[in-house]
């Protein structure tokens, strides 16, 4: 009823060493320097620059070159910023964790604690 296949699988054609292919850290530092740069933008607009050069250092020292930095402001509300940028912060302290990266881990711990706390401020309480 059908013909039988006569050719290879493109799968088993494919030979494996013409591909590039990145090691578990290199994924996990692409990783975490994209939940970096989501949270250093959210900073960014948020006006915390302390902050920001903390997170913009590390970012540079996963990538190897500086940042690009937020180029403008979405006027979204600050306590939404901060829900935001506490989750950022979250899964960047995950991947931090898990590549064993104590910097960008306490970073993003001591982030969370900041936007934690800056949610329970009283004029930002209203907004949830």
């Amino acid at each position: 009823m059908y013909e039988p296949i006569r050719t290879k699988s493109v799968h088993a054609l494919a030979d494996t060493a013409d591909f590039p292919h990145r090691s578990r850290e290199e994924e996990l530092n692409i990783q975490l320097a994209g939940h970096l740069s989501a949270l250093l933008a959210v900073t960014d607009e948020l006006g915390l620059d302390e902050a920001a050069e903390s997170i913009a250092g590390q970012i540079a020292r996963l990538r190897g070159a500086p940042p690009a930095r937020h180029a403008g402001l979405t006027g979204a509300d600050p306590a939404a910023l901060h829900r935001r940028a506490l989750a950022l912060a979250g899964r960047a302290l995950v991947v931090a964790a898990s590549r064993a990266d104590t910097a960008a881990a306490i970073l993003s711990a001591e982030r969370m604690d900041a936007h934690t706390a800056a949610l329970h401020e009283p004029h930002l309480v209203s907004a949830h």
